[in-house]
């Protein structure tokens, strides 16, 4: 957890990057960007791109952040939550961003309830649909999610 002093001076060029997992929370997108912005302005550090995308967090299916990772002007990549990165092996990029003088700034490492939801419910129906067929699969998963919230 890295707070905004925290953050030493002069680290290159920032790359910010946002995502939510679903079309209804592009608010919450717009308000990840905008605390980054704000957070880069403040600490004096100059941003060079900035990524926002609307992407699962449990594939790797997300291109925008793709390009910021191998943009090489991007020296650090800043996100508000560490799992907005993805779900999984969030320490694997920050190995591989460290292993080439680059680092990863999180600005909260708190967790984000509905998109974790969310992504429990992608994998319930994915596990679901194998056993049942897609038509039944998402129903099934949240009365599987709904269970383990009340048992």
């Amino acid at each position: 957890n890295v707070g905004v002093n925290a953050v030493p001076e002069a680290i290159g060029g920032l790359g910010l990057y946002a995502r939510v997992s679903s079309h209804d929370q592009k608010t919450d997108l717009e308000r990840q960007v905008a605390r980054l912005s704000q957070w880069a302005a403040q600490a004096g550090h100059r941003v060079v791109r900035v990524e926002a995308e609307i992407a699962s967090g449990m594939n790797g299916g997300r291109p925008k952040a793709k390009r910021l990772l191998t943009d090489p002007d991007v020296t650090t990549v800043v996100v508000e939550h560490k799992d907005r990165l993805g779900r999984m092996n969030t320490e694997l990029v920050e190995a591989a961003l460290f292993a080439h003088g680059r680092r990863l700034v999180v600005l909260d490492d708190g967790e984000v309830e509905d998109d974790l939801v969310r992504d429990m419910v992608e994998v319930l129906t994915s596990l679901c649909a194998r056993l049942y067929g897609r038509r039944s699969a998402k129903n099934r998963a949240r009365k599987a999610l709904e269970a383990a919230e009340h048992g």
